[in-house]
């Protein structure tokens, strides 16, 4: 009964050595940092087409004739 003991310890002793570090120095972003600015990347390209379609409106609205309106004014 005490083999089975001290073979799981002596798994569990050198099994913290498996677990050292992976050859990444601090300065290197890992695939989480890169998946992160990625989905970032993503929403912000998401949110150029409203904002160029805003923009457009906003120039054509500024630069198109004006209609006039035929009728009384309000509040005259």
């Amino acid at each position: 009964m005490k083999a089975p003991i001290n073979v799981l310890v002596a798994m569990a002793a050198s099994a913290t050595s498996a677990f050292a570090a992976n050859g990444a120095q601090a300065d290197e972003p890992g695939i989480l940092c890169w998946a992160f600015m990625g989905f970032c990347a993503v929403i912000i390209a998401g949110q150029l087409v409203p904002a160029a379609m805003l923009v457009i409106g906003a120039a054509k609205a500024l630069v198109g004739k004006q209609e006039t309106v035929k009728g009384r004014a309000i509040g005259s």
